[in-house]
């Protein structure tokens, strides 16, 4: 198997995880199928087509869909021949969609609180912004896919143009409130600790969510001279 599949979060669904690779940037992609109908989504499709190819063709499916995080290149370099190849569906926050001039064939805005159909599953956007002005995690009843928002280890740098570490603050606030302990949490990078982790880890492990007062979170996140940012794993 070329991917790590998650059957047991959900009974409607399935989640298989595998790395692409260009040069010393490794991103996680992420499939989703919907078990009654086999219908199927990527998230953040980048660097290695074939792979990908791969990977539907041992699920034995095909993409109806293309979720994404958010607009930086190493989240959407392969959707147009996503798009191309299969017809797909793309899906981004209106907010990313605007702030970027984003744009892809077959691409559809959502907002915060709205829900994909994936045949019998469920996929909710939230925003989550910080690292981007318009970042968006997709929660289904199990497992939360964060992009470059919440990380095992972390959280994305907000430095890039239109990041912000107040807005990150609140993104993760918003998780903590709104998200179950016991989801699952996938994010788009890793910097040694495996995807999967439940949020329950994060909420006693992850520093970012243990500052509780946005000023020092602030200060935390933009300090300088920090080391290993692009470490990926």
């Amino acid at each position: 198997m070329l991917a790590t599949e998650y059957s047991e979060l959900d009974q409607t669904y399935a989640v298989y995880q595998f790395k692409v690779r260009n040069a010393h940037i490794i991103n996680y992609n992420y499939i989703l199928v919907d078990l009654q109908s086999g219908r199927s989504a990527i998230i953040d499709p980048a660097w290695n087509l074939d792979l990908i190819n791969r990977v539907f063709h041992e699920i034995g499916t095909q993409p109806d869909t293309v979720l994404l995080t958010h607009a930086h290149h190493d989240h959407v370099n392969l959707v147009e021949e996503m798009v191309n190849r299969y017809n797909v569906q793309v899906y981004m926050s209106k907010t990313e969609i605007e702030s970027y001039g984003f744009s892809a064939g077959n691409l559809i805005p959502v907002e915060d609180g709205d829900t994909i159909p994936l045949g019998d599953t469920r996929i909710t956007c939230l925003l989550t912004p910080g690292h981007t002005a318009g970042s968006l995690s997709f929660l289904l009843k199990g497992c939360m896919f964060t992009g470059d928002t919440i990380f095992i280890e972390g959280c994305g740098v907000c430095d890039m143009p239109g990041g912000s570490p107040e807005q990150m603050f609140h993104s993760i606030q918003k998780v903590k409130r709104y998200v179950n302990p016991s989801v699952r949490i996938f994010p788009g990078h890793s910097f040694g600790k495996d995807p999967g982790y439940p949020l329950s880890y994060l909420l006693e492990n992850n520093i970012y969510f243990l500052i509780d007062e946005l000023s020092l979170f602030v200060n935390f996140r933009m300090r300088k001279n920090q080391m290993h940012l692009f470490d990926f794993k």
